[in-house]
């Protein structure tokens, strides 16, 4: 079976132009959320609209740079509904238009507000590029999104734990047996659940953890035979 790190979403414009959605690079999701995080200081729900309509500019720098001059390129090309499911395809912020919250109070959940907050990323970002792969951070920020860079460190710890396992293992010594890093682990595996449910999962033991990367490996997962009902 075909492997993915991430799933491809289709769009469509008010004259059924199609566009495909994934999640953002990281360079654009950094112009996003600081855009995003000025709807807490907004004062009313058609300012909320057009804050959220900026963030879904900002996506269109990767998606289709046409419609990313200004708000009003968006909102002419796009119905409210799929900048909603922009925000959600390409970042995880998750709109209703069917909800009683009004958009700004949906906004601001806990879920959608902290999503990427307690992620140091620039950490993750240095240990990415000690690959050598990339010729400086932002060359980096332009190649990877979220889930590739984490999937990406993953691999990449992976390999080194098996290495130093076998180095251990000549000597005698079984190192998943000496291992002290369980707490560690835990937040990386919280961290990975959290990245690839876009904020949804609280922790690895979260069901909607279950998706893209993390359902492959788990054989089963939300996307794959499993779905879920939101009822918060």
């Amino acid at each position: 079976m075909a492997t993915s790190i991430y799933s491809i979403k289709k769009i469509y414009t008010v004259d059924d132009t199609e566009i495909e959605i994934h999640p953002l690079k990281i360079k654009y999701l950094r112009e996003f959320m600081d855009i995003f995080h000025t709807v807490d200081s907004a004062k009313t729900d058609e300012l909320v609209v057009d804050i959220l309509s900026d963030c879904a500019r900002i996506c269109m720098k990767q998606y289709y740079p046409n419609f990313s001059n200004s708000i009003a390129s968006v909102q002419d090309n796009f119905d409210m509904a799929t900048i909603y499911q922009i925000l959600d395809y390409s970042v995880g912020i998750k709109i209703n238009a069917d909800k009683q919250e009004t958009v700004k109070q949906q906004a601001t959940t806990e879920e959608n507000d902290s999503s990427w907050k307690s992620l140091d990323l620039a950490k993750l970002e240095t240990e990415a590029f000690l690959l050598g792969i990339w010729k400086d951070y932002n060359e980096l920020e332009m190649s990877l999104s979220m889930p590739e860079l984490m999937s990406t460190i993953s691999s990449r710890r992976e390999l080194d734990y098996e290495e130093k396992k076998f180095l251990a293992g000549i000597q005698g010594i079984n190192l998943d047996e000496q291992s002290g890093s369980d707490k560690g682990q835990k937040e990386w595996e919280d961290m990975k659940a959290r990245v690839f449910s876009k904020g949804q999962a609280k922790d690895s033991r979260d069901i909607v953890s279950l998706q893209g990367q993390n359902a492959i490996n788990a054989g089963f997962g939300i996307g794959m035979g499993l779905e879920y009902e939101n009822l918060s």
